[in-house]
């Protein structure tokens, strides 16, 4: 049965894909989701399956496409590094210029909550968002 490691239970469920928990990274700084696949045992992109795999590049451009038309962003940062966490899931960030840590990474950088209502209706808003977008799949 799938379950998110230690560090991923700790995020804010938005919805599930076909393939891929999206969960939110708190920190109102940066529009930031994660995806995970719902997969055991999966720690890199070397354990899925072709059609997985495949999948995953769908459900990343699902996730991009939400970010891009919510939030334009100058750019969107699309990562998959498994380094500290030892289960397989993609960063997607939407960045401004001249946010706190551009043009740097985020990782461990600037960070601040959202407020209590301020995330439920973000959250809201991208499993929408995320709905709609998946629908095309």
């Amino acid at each position: 049965m799938f379950q998110c490691v230690d560090v991923l239970k700790k995020k804010d469920f938005i919805i599930d894909l076909f393939l891929c928990r999206v969960l939110l990274e708190d920190n109102r700084y940066y529009p930031w989701l994660l995806l995970v696949p719902m997969r055991e045992n999966v720690k890199n992109m070397t354990h899925l399956t072709m059609e997985e795999r495949l999948q995953l590049m769908k459900e990343i451009a699902v996730g991009e496409n939400v970010m891009n038309h919510l939030f334009a962003p100058d750019q969107i940062n699309t990562a998959a590094i498994g380094n500290l966490t030892p289960q397989l899931h993609v960063h997607i960030v939407a960045r401004k210029i001249g946010d706190p840590d551009w043009p740097g990474t985020v990782w461990n950088n600037h960070r601040a909550h959202y407020e209590p209502t301020e995330k439920i209706a973000l959250i809201e808003k991208l499993r929408s968002a995320l709905a709609k977008e998946a629908m095309i799949l």
